[in-house]
């Protein structure tokens, strides 16, 4: 696959990545080396200008750019670097916006959307906080209702940038132990994007973006 942004200036030229299912991958890369924009082409946010990018069977660059959207909605779970949460909706109501946007999605609860919701953020310990409005939470309990948004509904493909940047450390390793936790009870693949090199050996396999992309960049912030 290959992505720029500008004519002429290419990102990412990878000819050749494949990630099995149920693969728990953890990738690093340096700042500006296109971690996000791969997250961007593999999740159907960003679409290749050539080669395929195929998830689940499916090739994401056939698809029209509401098709990527339905996809990403009913498969994939992806945690943002920026969160994306909606400023004007409460907590529980970020949460459980995947499930009602994607009916795919939601036939896989074991419950209600309420329950579901009120589970998973548990969880993570923000349970108390699910009829808060999202403008109202620090930075790092933000974090955690994107990371329960994008692990309810039991996803099979989950991508998470940089996830646990605003956690301290207790909250960072209920935050993977939960993860990994609803990766395993959904038989989901996890692509994981961190800094955070102590986390690596908790990962199945190790993904150096530098040593698979032809492009070498260092000065487009990633």
């Amino acid at each position: 696959m290959q992505f720029s942004y500008r004519p002429g200036k290419k990102i990412l030229d990878i000819p050749d990545l494949t990630i099995d299912a149920g693969e728990r991958v953890f990738l690093f890369g340096p700042s500006g080396s296109g971690k996000t924009t791969l997250l961007g082409l593999l999740t159907g946010v960003l679409n290749a200008q050539q080669g395929s990018v195929q998830v689940l069977g499916r090739d994401l660059a056939k698809m029209s750019g509401s098709q990527r959207d339905a996809f990403r909605g009913s498969h994939l779970g992806y945690i943002f670097q920026l969160f994306n949460l909606i400023p004007y909706l409460t907590v529980e109501e970020n949460i459980t916006l995947p499930l009602r946007l994607h009916a795919d999605r939601r036939k896989r609860l074991d419950a209600g959307l309420h329950d579901e919701a009120k589970a998973i953020a548990a969880r993570l310990g923000i349970d108390n906080l699910l009829h808060e409005n999202v403008v109202n939470l620090s930075v790092g309990q933000q974090q955690r209702v994107a990371a329960a948004r994008s692990l309810i509904g039991a996803p099979e493909v989950i991508v998470a940038d940089e996830p646990t940047s605003s956690l301290d450390f207790d909250h960072r390793e209920r935050f993977i132990e939960l993860l990994f936790d609803c990766v395993k009870q959904a038989n989901a693949t996890l692509l994981f994007v961190s800094h955070d090199r102590s986390l690596m050996p908790m990962f199945s396999r190790q993904l150096s973006l530098p040593d698979v992309n032809r492009v070498a960049n260092t000065t487009v912030a990633a």
